[in-house]
């Protein structure tokens, strides 16, 4: 897709909530208005005041921060969202200098490496929630720079549900558990949520990742990382460029799929947390690129969209990422609460050679997370906690306070100052941060800018740009989502907007749901959608790095298997830098074909085949005839193969693969030579037969 000028918005105001009419309030209804805390009527709850339709957001708006400061302190001391997090200690190391974009100290010296804490999460779920319903994923990392911390706040989806700030505290309070009954807990599958999604059309592009494989991920350690919002890079010339930030997983990204994480959910509700802490005890350290998408500011404008919409993305096929360097995390946490728990995170912790773009989202969230901190971490002496304290030296005149910890001394306590000492500290012109001068201007406003408009050209690129079973997946995830749904009149209205983004995908959704595409209300686009050029990129079957390096391999023994073919297939997968966890039914261990008792990680009950990327049966013949009579060994091999999964078996464990409804195909191999173990790693290499699926399950 060729960059092309902006095309000449609409005369008309195109906020995002476009409402049905009867949805609005005027003066003359007798329905409540919406009224501050404090009983003033609220004219608009759907902008936040900005210096013009594009410019930054006002510290005058006493409504916005009412409101945001009301919902930050909505939880004591859990965090409102992304309270479920699992962290890990490690360092960040530069490919080379990237001086010609940004002075930033920590991106400067190929040599050098920072130290980064990383901290990721699920975003609805309460603290005590499981680790793999299907949401978002926060992806956020301190840098302990020699400049202060750098904290990048994001997720693993580069796009978000709203585009203004004021409208965050809804969301959440839509996706979170229903405030009359107290549930459900981590879900999105609700009439709330879908209530406040059908009527705010800027959330379809969000809704499609949200419902993507993106939703439900296999690790941690496989998922994307986005800032979301458009920053700066600075360099020492003072020239500004615009950037979006991307973390990419060396090992590939990779997701499960529904029916897994469900029953992963129930086996092991700490999947996600086990498998990064596990991964770095064993020293399979996780690793991310971290790129950035530059875009000069003179060519901002002819991008296609508006570069400040947080629900717009920009295809790496049109501007490719740079990598800047690595980032290693190589150290668990020594105490989850001290650490994992404590650590604040602001997207106003920035550092020389890094700035905001006026994005209306970005610019809320500039004071909302420094808000919630001195809530949840008891007052403005946060930044002295260990795990949120710089690394370099620092010092201001700043006292006092609630925990506050250090002893000051001296008598001044201000600046300027003639008593103080002469190593006081003071301002620093030469090296301090600068804010980049951009010229400001516009009316006070609150308003959606025009440009804002185009809700659904993006999440019909996504669509289509995804494979067959990835469409496939984002329909069944709609469909079960919807049917959750007991307000018939919220599923008419999603299928209305299903129709603007992909026209079989509307008629998918209405099929599985038992309703007719006719029965879809009329949605109308405040921009009419655009063919725009598909992004492969945006596809993660697409580009599977086809490993196992970092994956787990599940081996399940009975007494008598052949202990040669068990030794030569845990080499075979340490050759591939692959896990090897053993199975057996019961938790103290087989003795194979050599008389050896060979110990396991897991019995046949505890250690479910949902747990691993590919698994291999390796059975006695004097072993299987109470393997197949054994209920949980049947849906051991029922679930693998469901779940479309590479099979490895020796000839003695064929009656289990026939007893669970095996259907044999290319990823169901007989191992019975070294030839043969060889073609089951390699085609275990491929990852998940999609082919098979189609006849397993059907969409609904």
């Amino acid at each position: 897709m060729a960059n092309k000028k902006t095309p000449q918005p609409p005369k008309s105001p195109a906020p995002s909530a476009k409402l049905p009419a009867e949805l609005h309030q005027t003066a003359e209804e007798s329905q409540p208005h919406l009224t501050t805390n404090h009983g003033l009527p609220i004219s608009d709850n759907q902008n936040s005041l900005k210096a013009g339709v594009r410019g930054p957001l006002l510290l005058e708006d006493f409504i916005l921060r009412e409101k945001i400061t009301h919902f930050d302190h909505e939880r004591i001391p859990e965090r409102i969202v992304h309270a479920r997090g699992s962290g890990a200690h490690g360092y960040f190391q530069p490919y080379e200098s990237a001086a010609d974009i940004t002075e930033a100290a920590f991106l400067q010296d190929p040599k050098k490496k920072t130290e980064v804490f990383a901290r990721f999460s699920t975003v609805a779920g309460g603290a005590g929630s499981v680790d793999l319903p299907r949401d978002v994923r926060g992806f956020a990392v301190k840098f302990y720079t020699s400049q202060g911390n750098f904290d990048l706040v994001g997720n693993n989806i580069p796009v978000f549900f709203i585009q203004d700030a004021m409208k965050f505290p809804d969301v959440v309070h839509a996706v979170k558990m229903e405030p009359d009954r107290g549930f459900p807990q981590a879900a999105s599958a609700h009439a709330t949520f879908w209530d406040f999604i059908s009527l705010t059309p800027e959330s379809m592009h969000m809704i499609m990742w949200a419902m993507s494989d993106r939703g439900i991920p296999r690790s941690l350690r496989m998922i994307e990382g986005f800032g979301v919002h458009t920053f700066r890079f600075i360099n020492s010339e003072g020239i500004s460029r615009f950037v979006k930030f991307h973390w990419r997983p060396t090992i590939g990204s990779a997701a499960v799929v529904w029916d897994e994480a469900m029953k992963i959910s129930g086996a092991d509700p700490d999947f996600h947390r086990r498998d990064l802490w596990e991964a770095i005890e064993r020293g399979d350290f996780p690793e991310w690129e971290l790129g950035v998408q530059v875009i000069e500011e003179s060519e901002a404008a002819d991008l296609d969209f508006d570069l400040l919409d947080p629900t717009k993305l920009i295809p790496e096929e049109i501007i490719p990422i740079r990598m800047l360097g690595k980032m290693v995390l190589n150290r668990n946490p020594d105490n989850h609460f001290a650490e994992t728990e404590q650590v604040a995170f602001c997207p106003s912790h920035i550092v020389p050679g890094i700035g905001f773009s006026d994005d209306p989202l970005l610019q809320g969230r500039l004071f909302s997370y420094l808000d919630t901190q001195l809530l949840r971490l008891g007052g403005p002496n946060f930044h002295q906690i260990p795990i949120n304290a710089p690394r370099c030296p620092f010092a201001n005149n700043q006292r006092d306070g609630l925990r506050q910890m250090h002893v000051h001394k001296g008598r001044v306590a201000y600046e300027p100052s003639q008593i103080s000492p002469s190593d006081a500290p003071r301002e620093c012109p030469m090296h301090g941060f600068r804010t980049h001068p951009e010229a400001v201007s516009g009316e006070k406003i609150r308003k959606r800018s025009e440009t804002f408009a185009d809700h659904y050209s993006q999440a019909r690129l996504f669509f289509r740009s995804m494979t067959g079973p990835e469409q496939n997946h984002i329909a069944s995830a709609l469909t079960f989502e919807l049917a959750k749904v007991e307000v018939i009149e919220i599923r008419k209205r999603m299928l209305g907007h299903l129709a603007h983004i992909d026209p079989v995908l509307q008629q998918t959704v209405a099929d599985a749901l038992g309703m007719a595409v006719e029965e879809a209300l009329e949605v109308a686009a405040a921009v009419p959608t655009r063919d725009l050029e598909v992004s492969p990129s945006l596809s993660l079957i697409g580009k599977d790095p086809r490993t196992l390096k970092g994956r787990k391999a599940g081996i399940l023994i009975t007494d008598g298997a052949d202990a040669e073919t068990l030794a030569a297939l845990q080499a075979a997968f340490k050759k591939e830098k692959a896990a090897v966890e053993l199975i057996a039914p019961k938790i103290g261990g087989a003795t194979t074909s050599d008389g050896a008792l060979v110990p396991v990680q897991h019995s046949l009950s505890g250690g479910p085949s949902v747990f691993f990327d590919t698994v291999a049966i390796l059975a006695a013949e004097e072993a299987i005839d109470d393997l197949v009579r054994e209920a949980a060994a049947v849906n051991w091999v029922r679930d693998a193969f469901g779940h479309l999964k590479v099979i490895g078996y020796t000839i003695e464990a064929a009656p289990l693969l026939e007893a669970a409804g095996v259907a044999h195909d290319d990823g169901t191999v007989l191992i019975e030579s070294p030839k043969t173990l060889k073609s089951y790693v390699a085609a275990a290499r491929d990852g998940r037969r999609w082919d098979r699926e189609p006849s397993l399950r059907s969409i609904g």
